[in-house]
Formats: structure tokens, sequence, C-alpha cells
């Protein structure tokens, strides 16, 4: 019966952990309308006052200032108008009641300090500064953990969080690492520059030499600092001191080649420009060419990159796939992306006047 009902919250975790993303507009009606696993659902009858989309949820101030979150299908009301300040990440929504932080995760709603002076979000962990305590603590899976007492209160000041993961120098400038529910005690020293993603933070420690955490194990990458870095999912891109770009995945460093590229990383994928000045992507070890040229504007999120060719053609790579969209603007600039939005990997672009069309994984709504 144990290793069933194991076995069941394993399942359900998945199940919960690769929801379908959603989307969200305002139609010709001033109707807020949620995309939701190919369904279209009215939620709202007036234009709201803002408007965040999360993967699981899509937190808004409505007309009248009162607070809701569509979830799970449907449509709640949190509270009418005391919410300040709102954010929202992959599972999580962290919101503000004059200076109360609270949370909404996995349906539920939970107050967290009656007092906050800083909080951080992350898809899964919420690093925040109860004002009450004068005491950092970490909000994941449903649990508050102490993080760094009253000494801390006001001698952290950089600190990152990402994903289900959190990096900070400490007020003895010590380095440390919150995952999954555990505080590392990563460096006794602090360090001199560092980033974060899902399951990783790379760092250059006080011995100049460069460093990757994946997964509570550490490498030395480099021997010396590299010229730039970035960190996504379960990725670390960057120029090695000797001028080679490299990535590092699957617990493993592959060498692009010898050149500087511009590149982003947005969470599972790295884009870049190589140097023959072909658009590239880095995705799970793979690399895939997308145009020979370097475009100016594109957007990458999650498992994707869109943007718009020269041939005015909307593309989006998406978990290794390359999509020809559309080539159906309501304005004249969509490489300003005001006449489309990736969220996750959803693409939403407008062919009208609030007239509204969803692409995902090869299929249009």
């Amino acid at each position: 019966m144990l290793k069933f009902l194991s076995f069941l919250s394993t399942i359900l975790l998945s199940v919960f952990s690769f929801a379908q993303p959603l989307s969200a507009y305002v139609n010709l009606q001033n109707q807020v309308m949620v995309w939701d696993d190919g369904i279209i659902r009215k939620i709202d009858y007036l234009t709201p006052i803002s408007l965040k989309i999360g993967r699981t949820a899509i937190p808004y101030l409505d007309n009248s200032r009162s607070f809701k979150i569509y979830y799970g299908g449907g449509m709640r009301t949190i509270n009418a108008g005391f919410t300040n300040d709102y954010f929202v990440s992959d599972n999580l929504v962290a919101y503000i009641n004059a200076r109360s932080l609270n949370v909404f995760d996995n349906g539920a709603t939970r107050n967290l300090s009656p007092m906050v002076q800083q909080y951080f979000l992350g898809d899964s962990v919420l690093l925040f500064l109860d004002g009450i305590r004068s005491e950092w603590k970490a909000y994941y899976n449903g649990d508050i953990y102490p993080i760094e007492n009253f000494l801390a209160a006001e001698a952290i000041e950089v600190v990152k969080v990402s994903d289900n993961i959190a990096a900070y120098d400490n007020y003895a400038n010590q380095f440390r690492i919150f995952f999954h529910g555990t505080v590392f005690a990563q460096e006794n020293y602090a360090v001199s520059s560092f980033d974060v993603g899902r399951n990783t933070v790379a760092y250059v420690d006080i011995n100049r030499q460069f460093k990757i955490f994946h997964n509570g194990n550490t490498i030395v990458a480099e021997a010396f600092p590299p010229q730039n870095y970035a960190v996504g999912d379960n990725v670390v891109a960057y120029v090695s001191n000797d001028g080679y770009f490299k990535v590092f995945y699957d617990d493993t460093v592959t060498t692009i080649g010898f050149f500087r590229p511009d590149y982003r990383v947005g969470d599972y994928v790295v884009a870049y420009r190589d140097g023959g000045g072909y658009f590239k992507a880095f995705y799970k070890g793979d690399i895939i060419t997308l145009e020979s040229y370097y475009p100016d504007n594109y957007v990458v999120q999650y498992n994707s990159i869109a943007y718009v060719n020269r041939a005015n053609v909307l593309r989006l790579m998406s978990e290794g796939e390359v999509y020809d969209v559309s080539t159906i603007f309501s304005n004249g600039d969509a490489s300003t992306s005001e006449g489309w939005q990736l969220t996750y990997d959803v693409l939403r672009y407008k062919v009208g006047a609030n007239l509204f069309r969803i692409f995902y994984k090869g299929n249009e709504y």
C-alpha cells in the first residue's frame, strides 16, 4: 500500500509539474479570455487593471481592484481591493496586502508574514525577510524554512532566486545555496559573482575559479573566471577566459567553438550568434540552426524561441521543432513583440483589433 501511495504521489507530482501552460487576452467586448489546454474560457466581463500570466495560474486585478486568480479551470476571488502588488511564477503567486506577504500555491492561499520587508520569487521557492522576527525565510513545497537569523536582516544584499533554488552571500560573507529545503554551506567566503537557474548555480569563487553547482554536486568548470556567463534551467552558457563559447548541460561541458557570441539563456534554451553570423539554438544537447543571420529581436522562454524573420514570418522553435506560424499581424512591426507574446511555450499573436490566435505544439487555436 505504501509503495502504491508513493507511486501515486510521483504520478500526481509529475502531472502537476508538466501541466499545460496558459495564455490570456482581452477580446473586442473587453472580456478577459483564457486559453487553457486548447479550451478558451471567459473569466471576466471588463478589462482588468493589470494581469500577469504564470504557467499554472493567471492572477489579475479586475476593474474594481478585486484580486482574482484563474487556476485549475476556474476563477477565484482572493480579496476585494486589498492587494497592493503581486507576482507570478511557474507554480506560485505571491501577493502583498498592505505589508502582509501571502502565497497562492496549488490552489491554496497562505499568509507567510504579516510584515515583509523584501521578497524574491522563483518558480517554486519564495525567499523573504520577515519583518516581525527580522529573519530570512524560504517557502518551498508547502513548508517554511529558516534561512538566516536576525543578524542577517540588513546584511544580505545580493540574493538571486530562480525556479527551485536560491543563492546569496550571508551576513558573515559566506556563500550559501538553498536547494530542496536544505541550506548548503557552499563557500566560506563571499563570491565575486553568481547566477542561478533550475537546479543550478554558477559562480566565481574567492580563488577566481569558475564553479557550477548542479543537483547538489559541484564541479570546477574553469580554472579562471569566464569573460561572461548566464544560467538557465539545468544549463550554463559562458565564454571562457581564452575565448571559447561553452555550454554546461547534463553534467557535461560542451565546447561550441572559438568565438565570442551574442547569446541569451532562457530557461532550457541557449540562443546565440555563431562565428559565421548564423542564428542557432542549443536545446538539451542539440544544436539547431534557425537563420543565416542574427535577428535584432527575439524572445527566449522555457523550451522556445519566437521571432519574426526577414520574410515577415512569425517563427517558433519549441522543444527542438521549428514552425512557420503566420505572416498575418495586426500591426506593421511585429518584431517589436507588440503583435505577439510568448508565455512559456504558448505563442499568442494578434490578427486584428483584439482578435487573437494561439499556437502551441504545432496546433493553432
